[in-house]
């Protein structure tokens, strides 16, 4: 009987050492988390967060497409404009102007409207059109910049709010503390910084993207600017 005993006992024993395996296996598969999940953890200020993303990615691609149409410039407009001043058709270079569009374009529109008066005139005429053009281009760039700025230090504070939660429960609970409830403080904690930082770096790079943008166009402004002076000069060398 004793034989039959533990002969009986080491056949089950494969049996229950699979079924602890399964056990422990099953809380393991349970610990996996979603975004929506971590999302979930963080609270307010992870909600809050998440609208400054949404902000700064609308801001982002509205931007891009409103400087990229801005940049674009017919290669022949300055040379047929050239012509046509040169000729003595004022007309047709304001028609040229008026069938284009883009913040060169208009500038040299304002010159063309300004000739017959000094240099300096012309010049200063371009030169207002050209800041409000680039005041434009710049529209919300500062709340890019902001959101950058203020993402991060959203994250700080949702990480104080979650350890302030945490310390709270080990205070209140005393030796029965739950690691349930205090590992809930410490994930929001961790939560909103990681999402604070991937915030403000998207909105940091976007930001510094498009003012580089700006920045070529504006060089772009500059020397037709400059050449659309020189060409009010050539008649009088000539």
């Amino acid at each position: 009987m004793q034989i039959s005993y533990l002969l009986g006992g080491v056949a089950a024993g494969p049996e229950i050492e699979s079924q602890s395996l399964e056990a422990a296996a099953e809380p393991q598969g349970e610990k996996l988390l979603s975004l929506m999940d971590l999302a979930q953890e963080g609270g307010v200020v992870m909600i809050i967060i998440a609208i400054l993303l949404f902000i700064a990615l609308y801001i982002l691609v509205e931007r891009f497409l409103a400087i990229k149409r801005a940049s674009k410039e017919d290669e022949h407009f300055m040379s047929n404009v050239k012509n046509a001043i040169l000729s003595s058709k004022l007309d047709e270079a304001r028609t040229l102007c008026k069938t284009q569009s883009g913040p060169i374009v208009r500038m040299i529109e304002k010159g063309i409207s300004r000739i017959g008066k000094p240099l300096r005139d012309i010049g200063t005429a371009i030169e207002t059109v050209g800041k409000l053009e680039i005041n434009k281009m710049e529209s919300n760039l500062a709340t890019l910049a902001t959101i950058a700025g203020a993402a991060p230090m959203l994250g700080f504070l949702g990480t104080v709010m979650g350890m302030i939660k945490a310390f709270h429960e080990m205070a209140v609970g005393g030796n029965n503390v739950e690691i349930a409830q205090l590992s809930e403080g410490i994930m929001q904690a961790m939560v909103t910084t990681v999402a604070g930082l991937v915030v403000g770096i998207v909105a940091f790079i976007g930001y510094n993207m498009l003012v580089a943008k700006v920045e070529k166009v504006i060089h772009a402004m500059e020397a037709r600017t400059m050449e659309f002076l020189d060409l009010l000069e050539e008649p009088a060398k000539n």
